[in-house]
């Protein structure tokens, strides 16, 4: 185990009406105008959105809203959000939705003190060192964006995405977590919600550090719990309890506890960047695809942790090390089919992608050598892509 610091700041609330402490908890955070940063017409259909307003406005907190934010965030409405809290005079932001509502909010959070572009810190240019307070209300578990100092930005110049990982000054300083919120969830967007999440874990489970054995067990034994739970929500979206249990995994999978102690891996996630930069994919069901064929590529190089995953997380029990491994890989490819999601390009809708324009984009956005659990070149991760296929 590696030395390391951990400290996750964000207040949780959870449960039944957790978005009626939006005022509370603003106030204590100490905002007093807020900019509220939300998705589509179902924060407003479902009412979350009103009571959110509400609750700011019985707190005495004004508020202004900046709706329309779209999967796979682009850097347009982060300017819109800037000039709104310039011209308004905002002190703080909560984020009303899912990864990219919430993703778009921190993006402003961050350029409102900036004297350049907010694109600066996604470039390498600027390091991130003042925000303005965010505050969540989750309505998508997935990206567990709600408890992590991340943030993800497509640049529409060029479509290029880019993942801003901090320690603490874009982390959340609440967080509400009402299961109830996701009940109307279509079940695709759950299901690719489970994929993000799940592969939020592997990214941090897949490492070549040794002796983790605590980060081990805890990170199988949340993925043990997603794959419990997961058919319980597919059957009964309105099961609480089995929204809850992901509701939390979510949270749970990116606030930083399963990668404590080892070095990451995250060669997945910026290979998944490309495809739903360029062809505008949900990003869990990029994962779908992409993971286990990443898993497979290692399989036949680093096995040893593959089987470990195996074997922990769906019970193989095969001796050989290869072997188990394959068969892991092959048991996580029927449980994302079992959920409705896909495992390959073709049933992604993409029966001809363009893997050396993807590889490209990929290698002059990240670098030419990419990932923690075995270094990946070019060559490497164009294999990926076509074990995809």
């Amino acid at each position: 185990m590696e030395n390391f610091t951990y400290c996750t700041p964000t207040r949780y609330i959870f449960g039944t009406g957790a978005e009626n402490s939006a005022g509370a908890e603003a106030t204590a955070t100490g905002i007093t105008k807020a900019l509220i940063v939300y998705g589509g017409g179902s924060a407003v259909r479902s009412g979350v959105l009103g009571r959110v307003r509400g609750s700011l406005s019985d707190a005495g907190i004004e508020s202004v809203e900046l709706g329309g934010i779209e999967p796979n965030p682009l850097d347009g409405p982060v300017r819109t959000g800037i000039d709104m809290c310039r011209n308004n005079g905002i002190d703080g932001i909560i984020a009303v939705g899912g990864g990219s509502v919430i993703d778009t909010a921190k993006a402003i959070a961050l350029g409102v003190p900036y004297p350049g572009d907010f694109w600066d810190f996604y470039a390498g240019k600027a390091t991130p060192a003042v925000a303005l307070p965010v505050g969540v209300v989750l309505t998508i578990p997935a990206a567990g964006s709600e408890g992590s100092g991340n943030s993800v930005i497509t640049l529409s110049e060029g479509k290029i995405k880019i993942s801003l990982r901090t320690d603490f000054v874009l982390r959340p300083k609440f967080a509400l977590l009402n299961p109830e919120l996701t009940f109307t969830l279509p079940p695709y967007q759950t299901a690719s919600g489970i994929a993000d999440m799940m592969a939020h874990i592997m990214e941090r489970y897949f490492t070549p550090t040794p002796d983790v054995e605590i980060t081990d067990r805890v990170s199988e034994g949340i993925l043990k719990a997603i794959i419990a739970e997961a058919p319980k929500v597919m059957a009964n979206p309105n099961d609480y309890q089995a929204r809850a249990n992901i509701m939390w995994s979510g949270t749970l999978a990116h606030n930083g506890i399963c990668g404590t102690g080892r070095k990451e891996d995250w060669a997945s996630h910026a290979i998944e960047h490309e495809i739903s930069a360029m062809y505008n994919v949900t990003h869990g069901a990029g994962l779908a695809v992409i993971f286990p064929a990443w898993m497979t590529f290692m399989a036949g190089r680093e096995p040893g942790k593959i089987a470990q995953f195996a074997r922990r997380v769906f019970d193989v029990t095969t001796t050989d090390t290869t072997a188990a491994a394959m068969e892991g890989i092959q048991c996580l490819k029927s449980f994302f089919g079992s959920i409705g999601l896909p495992v390959t390009f073709a049933e992604l809708c993409l029966d001809n992608p363009d893997i050396p324009e993807m590889v490209r984009r990929l290698h002059i956005n990240k670098g030419e050598v990419i990932g923690g659990y075995l270094p990946l070149r070019a060559e490497d991760t164009a294999e990926i892509y076509r074990l995809a296929l």
